[in-house]
């Protein structure tokens, strides 16, 4: 839980420093766009070769290595004399972050038992919303007080201190597979072993599972990366250019702090709801039905979402907390919908595909939506959206039809 916070911590507090680096390095935002998309490139493609790492080298190693890898990557940043080291810093960070996620999720698969596994990807995934929602404000608040260097610094204290954690606690992490699993680690050691495993992987339930997961990523980071932009198009039409910041008025953050910015974190905050919700349902009923119940949820929020903006604040506020709260339930649901499908030696593989697919593919989401902005209507995005997530309900439908995953 605590490195899941961490990572998403640090994803988020990158776009705060960006405000700063503009100036203290002098760079264009086109050049500071291409050293930020260094890291966050390699923290999307990294997951899949880091998932092959852990069925390796078990999660344990992995979890350590990328706490160490991203606190030392912000100490790297805090001494960086020129806009080339801030990308080689980034670049670390992005590596060292991307073994996260199919590292935390094969533990978890592997190390809770059954009965109590979707509780402990809803905590897991509470812990993710807390970095997502209040990382960046962590941050901002941070550097109205000290140097952005120092905050860089204080940054990456906590991921040293769990590392250290990590590395002298005892737990077993492969406390729930079977015998007939195997222990946990892969026999990839080439190309064609790994093309061997992956075909092996590639059930046509796992099939399916990927294709539900592609949906649910192009929705999230649809809806996420444009939302803040989207809130407050809708709250300057109902309230007028009304800002009230926790900030000098004179300060560079006071405009990014408006009450889009409170919306869009009150909306995460709800999220850390959905996540346990979605964690408890993961415990009661099959995690794919709860998969199609919670995509179609999010399509018919889609439908409605512009209309009940526009009705007034009251609407608004409760089609955001609707939306923040299935849009978070569905993760600890779709992580067991893999567990499920998937064989406990190579858990780190088939998250590090999925993981790809959420953070590679699904940025897709963000391109359409961006286009649509552009060409189109608010409107004519979120029935796009909708779309999506219809379809995505569809294929979780047909998985629940076919039966029993490889549990």
């Amino acid at each position: 839980m605590a490195s899941h916070g961490l990572v998403h911590t640090y994803e988020l507090s990158i776009p705060i420093l960006m405000t700063i680096w503009l100036l203290e390095f002098s760079v264009t935002a086109a050049v500071l766009g291409l050293v930020v998309t260094v890291g966050y490139a390699l923290f999307g493609v990294g997951a899949l070769p880091g998932g092959v790492l852990v069925d390796r080298y078990g999660s344990r190693l992995l979890i350590v290595g990328c706490l160490f890898g991203m606190g030392t990557s912000f100490l790297l940043l805090s001494i960086s004399p020129h806009i080339l080291l801030v990308t080689v810093a980034l670049g670390v960070w992005g590596i060292a972050a991307s073994v996260y996620h199919p590292a935390g999720l094969a533990l978890i698969s592997n190390g809770v038992r059954r009965d109590v596994r979707g509780t402990a990807f809803a905590y897991h995934g509470m812990a993710g919303n807390v970095g997502i929602a209040f990382g960046p404000l962590v941050t901002a608040l941070l550097l109205l007080v000290f140097d952005w260097r120092i905050v860089v610094v204080v940054l990456a204290v906590p991921a040293l201190i769990v590392a250290v954690v990590g590395t002298v606690t005892e737990f077993d992490e492969t406390a729930n597979v079977d015998a007939g699993d195997g222990n946990g680690e892969s026999g990839i050691h080439s190309l064609s072993e790994f093309v061997r495993e992956s075909r092996r992987i590639f059930t046509i339930g796992f099939t399916l599972v990927f294709l539900v997961v592609i949906s649910n990523g192009l929705y999230y980071r649809g809806t996420l990366t444009f939302l803040p932009e989207i809130l407050d198009d809708f709250l300057v039409v109902l309230l007028g250019e009304v800002r009230f910041g926790i900030f000098d008025p004179e300060s560079p953050f006071a405009d990014e702090f408006d009450v889009a910015q409170y919306v869009y974190v009150g909306l995460l905050t709800v999220g850390i709801v959905g996540q346990y919700v979605g964690g408890k349902l993961t415990d009661r009923i099959p995690p794919e039905r709860g998969i199609a119940v919670m995509l179609a949820t999010l399509a018919v929020i889609g439908v409605l979402f512009v209309p009940a903006a526009q009705v007034g604040l009251a609407t608004l506020a409760l089609v955001s907390i609707l939306l923040g709260f299935a849009l978070f339930a569905m993760q600890p649901l779709t992580q067991a919908t893999i567990a499920k499908y998937s064989r406990a030696n190579s858990r780190g593989l088939s998250f590090g595909y999925t993981y790809l697919s959420i953070f590679g593919i699904g940025a897709l989401g963000a391109a359409i939506v961006g286009v649509g902005l552009t060409y189109a209507s608010v409107f004519a995005v979120f029935l796009v959206l909708a779309g999506i997530a219809l379809c995505g309900s569809m294929l979780a439908v047909t998985l629940v039809a076919r039966g029993r995953g490889t549990e």
